[in-house]
């Protein structure tokens, strides 16, 4: 491989998009292989259907950062990793998955990535009242973090400050699979930018 460019194009959006960015978050993260070719530029979207966001840290692993094996990604935090179609690692992060599968009546990881594999990327439009907190909404050219009766713009470095909920309908980043999961309870990671105590 060629030398590496910094930053590395491993940084993931709310909608999916993967750039290159400096700025740091809490969870890494996979798209079920390698997305990367010699010269660490992107090449594809994904490897498999299984999209999954990962601890930071877990049993004193060291990988390098788009090596041969697989390409890891960034995220600011779950919320954001969920709205681009991720789900908890069953590995690294077993009780949030065992939690995020509860919230969906038990469903195992292979049926939970087929469902997000045909909901990715695909924005619909809903009532900005009915969604749960953790809902990705797109407002005009805004991305927002919907909680409480508050929205909150979305950067790759981290959350503005907050705005009212929106009303009405609005576009709906957050796979429908996630949304249910979220309305069920589960409770998704927050980057500390937003305010919020961590879970």
């Amino acid at each position: 491989m060629q030398d590496r460019p910094s930053p590395l194009a491993n940084r993931v959006r709310c909608d999916g998009a993967i750039l290159a960015d400096p700025a740091r978050g809490l969870l890494t993260g996979n798209r079920g292989g390698r997305l990367h070719d010699a010269r660490y530029t992107i090449v594809r979207r994904q490897a498999s259907r299984r999209w999954i966001c990962c601890a930071l840290s877990f049993k004193d692993r060291r990988r390098q950062v788009m090596g041969a094996g697989y390409t890891e990604l960034f995220f600011l935090d779950e919320v954001v990793a969920l709205s681009a179609g991720h789900r908890p690692c069953f590995e690294c992060r077993r009780p949030a998955a065992l939690a995020f599968s509860a919230a969906l009546g038990g469903l195992r990881a292979d049926a939970i990535d087929r469902r997000l594999s045909q909901q990715r990327g695909i924005a619909r439009r809903m009532q900005a009242e009915a969604l749960p907190d953790g809902a990705v909404v797109r407002v005009g050219d805004a991305d927002l973090a919907l909680c409480g009766d508050n929205a909150l713009p979305l950067a790759l470095s981290g959350y503005g400050d907050a705005t009212p909920r929106p009303s009405g309908p609005v576009a709906v980043l957050t796979p429908a699979t996630t949304l249910q999961a979220l309305c069920n309870g589960y409770r998704p990671i927050w980057h500390e930018s937003a305010g919020l105590t961590r879970a």
